[in-house]
């Protein structure tokens, strides 16, 4: 159990400076080809903050435990808005003006419906996953088509932000290292932490679904909260908020449908009954905080502490559903 339980500490760990160096190197090889800074910031910096849940989603669903897979799928969109979004409005409120993310966010909603309908037959299967797949080539290619778009517009301070943030100046060579090296230490450092949350998940009773919930939704979602905060503090709220909104659209369709890919398998109960209404409901939330109708959206102190407060019950309602369901497994000692 304690080694299980260093491997999981490890692996978020690597996970986080692995997704940081391959964010890094990535981000300044697709400015050295002359990409611009607001295309960068919304498709590979968005993509390799996700990484981490790509990654894991991967090899939990090729290991043969796709309901972790799913779990950090749907429990990470749940801490990235609620707890993440929650504690950086804590720490700064948030004010939205960026066009690009007025666009975004109905685009999220969509892809949450979408994603519903092709589980609500209990069931995510290999046509599934393609179609989800499918839905991220086709989202990768409308960022950049907004990208460009935004850069014809004035005014939008997400490109002034996106360009202070984008790495520049760094050498071709040092930027495709740190890409390769991050890369090589996500792969690593996803296969440990996966091996240490199945056997955790074993000691303790409790279903693959609820590490990949908790647990592993947590650890996944810290280079997001890190972004986060930092770009608050820096007076940068649109990529705080652009962020969270990113990680989402690619959890719906790239974590979620690796399991569908590597290991069509039903969807348990509680995934359409509790999870998925708790994503929808504070996705709704975050849309009428942040989007504005006749004024930029505005997160404040109060909404954020409502949106920590939501996490907080989630997190209640998972225990309480593992206690209801299961309270002998709950007491037995671990050994």
């Amino acid at each position: 159990m304690l080694l299980s339980i260093a491997a999981v500490i490890g692996g978020f760990a690597l996970l986080v400076w692995g997704a940081d160096r391959f964010v890094h190197g990535a981000a300044a090889t697709a400015r050295n080809l002359g990409v611009s800074p607001l295309i960068i910031g919304l498709t590979i910096v968005g993509f390799g903050t996700s990484a981490p849940e790509i990654l894991v989603s991967a090899m939990a669903a090729w290991q043969g435990n796709p309901g972790l897979a799913v779990g950090n799928a749907i429990g990470s969109n749940i801490t990235n808005i609620s707890l993440i979004l929650g504690a950086t409005a804590l720490v700064v409120p948030l004010t939205v003006s960026s066009a690009t993310l007025r666009r975004e966010l109905p685009i999220l909603l969509a892809l949450m419906l979408a994603t519903l309908v092709l589980v609500l037959d209990g069931h995510l299967g290999r046509t599934d996953g393609l179609i989800l797949l499918a839905g991220l080539v086709w989202m990768l290619v409308w960022m950049t088509r907004l990208g460009l778009a935004s850069r014809r517009e004035d005014g939008d301070p997400m490109i002034e932000e996106f360009a202070e943030e984008v790495p520049a100046g760094i050498p071709m060579w040092q930027a495709l290292t740190w890409t390769g090296v991050g890369l090589a230490v996500l792969l690593a450092s996803s296969r440990l932490l996966v091996w240490g949350a199945v056997d955790i998940a074993e000691a303790l009773g409790v279903s693959d679904l609820v590490i990949g919930l908790t647990i592993v939704a947590l650890g996944t979602s810290l280079p997001e909260l890190a972004a986060s905060v930092v770009s608050a503090l820096k007076g940068e709220p649109d990529i705080a908020v652009g962020n969270v909104i990113g990680s989402n659209m690619f959890n719906l369709l790239a974590v979620l449908g690796m399991p569908g890919l590597l290991y069509p398998a039903p969807v348990e109960p509680a995934v359409l009954f509790r999870d998925y209404p708790v994503m929808i409901g504070v996705t709704v939330a975050m849309f009428l905080m942040a989007y504005g109708i006749r004024r930029p959206g505005h997160i404040s102190r109060w909404e954020g502490g409502l949106l920590l407060g939501a996490y907080v019950a989630y997190q209640g309602l998972l225990y309480w559903s593992i206690v209801g369901s299961a309270p002998a497994v709950m007491l037995e000692p671990i050994s």
